[in-house]
């Protein structure tokens, strides 16, 4: 084939892939993208994307099956309600092949050349791809790696079979009579939550003392009343050793094991770079442990090299991708950029969901800080009521002596939406009192927010 060069080669298609190379075509820069796969990586074909929609359908449907019978607290009474799942699944792969779809058309209006098929490094400048015709040679005066990441595989629990991952998950045509799922973590909680709510017995296996680890106890605890509501076992401080005839072998902190009998056991305990077969060996890259190590300019260790996405690192979110991504392109295309982002939210589809922008009060005080603390609950909320879900809090962390906003947290029905306006305020160097003079529209949850900053002022008005 007949070689190809470009300023810009970006390697791989996913959020922070495709953002990248739009951005760079959009500033005018001679940019060329290959994707092994399917345009819009993990995220959008068997990760973010597809888990919501299948979320979604969950949800639907434990709605409707607690509207059966006369004793609904709306009135309504339905028939029991039933799932055809392999439906349900084809509807989410309608929704991700019309995004992805979407994805190849911006690329084309960007002018950014798509390559299909999978890059190897020859060195810095030079990558070769395997494509269905044949070996492709590109040559770039920058690369992006921006390859993603996959799930990580236990001993002894290879996937295969009765052991799926996050993807099979989302593709099974029936539902589990018995799910165990390992790893208690936002993509476990998230898909195992779901699938207890269409019908599956579902058993949680985690090795830390605490579901969702990476949040605090009091953001977790209503999630975990939630858990116990759909009769979720819990298993924590727990390890699973193998499977056995009759089930998955976990071991507890004290040396038992038991036997947990099950149709599937979905594997989650984590995400690794998808480094296999890059050729970066050939590359003289530092790392940080398993990722590639970056600069603020998302820059690696070799000049014309830059990394972005899952491959640099936690937090491992598509939303950190793309603002990488975006960052390199004009970094590329000659403007002066720098990573400096005050903070990135976290948030876990779960039920309810949880929203970590910021520091928490923990982390806030073993950073040295003196702070104020303003919490307050949707069971105060009007618009929660309304709903029927009032469970929850919005809670607001910032400096005793400024009153600047150093975080801001949230668990309760879609507080997912409120993500937005609690990193602005981060950013722009909110102060409580700016929070607290804006007006917020009533009924709505977002009110937590005024209302958590007026608390931590010391005048609340509805609590």
């Amino acid at each position: 084939m007949k070689e190809i060069t470009c300023k810009l080669l970006v390697i791989g298609a996913g959020p922070g892939g495709y953002t990248c190379a739009i951005r760079a075509g959009q500033l005018g820069v001679d940019t060329v993208i290959v994707e092994a796969e399917r345009a819009g990586g993990t995220c959008l074909n068997i990760g973010c994307i597809p888990s919501k929609a299948l979320i979604h359908a969950a949800e639907e449907y434990d709605n409707l099956s607690h509207m059966v019978g006369l004793r609904n607290p709306l009135g309504i009474s339905i028939e029991s309600p039933k799932l055809d799942l392999a439906r349900a699944v084809a509807w989410k792969d309608g929704i991700v092949a019309r995004l992805n779809s979407g994805v190849l058309a911006l690329l084309a209006k960007a002018r950014v050349k798509i390559v299909h098929g999978r890059a190897r490094f020859r060195d810095g400048k030079t990558v070769e791809v395997e494509t269905e015709t044949g070996i492709q040679v590109i040559r770039a005066q920058a690369v992006v790696i921006a390859t993603g990441s996959e799930p990580i595989e236990l001993p002894g629990l290879a996937f295969g079979g009765s052991v799926i991952s996050s993807t099979e998950a989302l593709s099974l045509a029936t539902v589990p009579g018995k799910l165990v799922v390992v790893g208690a973590g936002y993509i476990g909680m998230e898909l195992g939550t779901a699938f207890a709510k269409i019908g599956s017995k579902v058993t949680f296996v985690e090795e830390k003392a605490q579901i969702l680890p990476q949040y605090d106890a009091d953001l977790v605890a209503p999630v975990a009343r939630r858990l116990t509501a759909l009769d979720v076992r819990v298993l924590t401080s727990a390890r699973a050793k193998g499977l056995s005839d009759d089930g998955l072998l976990v071991e507890d902190a004290a040396g038992s094991e038991q036997r947990l009998a099950t149709d599937k056991v979905l594997v989650a305990v984590g995400r690794r770079p998808r480094s296999k077969g890059l050729g970066l060996d050939e590359l003289d890259l530092d790392h940080a442990g398993p990722f590639l190590r970056i600069d603020e300019h998302c820059r690696t260790s070799m000049r014309g090299v830059y990394a972005i996405g899952d491959m640099t690192g936690e937090p491992m979110l598509a939303h950190r991708a793309m603002a990488q991504g975006e960052l390199v392109a004009e970094i590329v295309a000659g403007k002066r950029r720098t990573w400096d982002k005050r903070c990135i939210a976290a948030v876990c589809f779960t039920d309810p969901e949880i929203v970590a922008v910021g520091l928490s009060p923990g982390e806030a005080r073993a950073q040295g800080y003196d702070i104020r603390v303003g919490q307050f609950p949707f069971s105060a909320n009007g618009r929660a009521m309304t709903v029927g879900r009032d469970d929850g809090f919005v809670r607001v962390v910032a400096r005793s002596d400024t009153n600047l906003v150093l975080g801001v947290q949230a668990v309760g029905i879609a507080v997912s939406e409120l993500s937005a306006a609690f990193s602005l305020a981060i950013e722009m160097g909110a102060r409580l009192e700016d929070i607290a003079a804006t007006i917020h529209a009533h009924p709505t949850r977002s009110e937590g927010f005024q209302e958590a900053a007026m608390k931590a002022l010391g005048h609340a008005l509805h609590i």
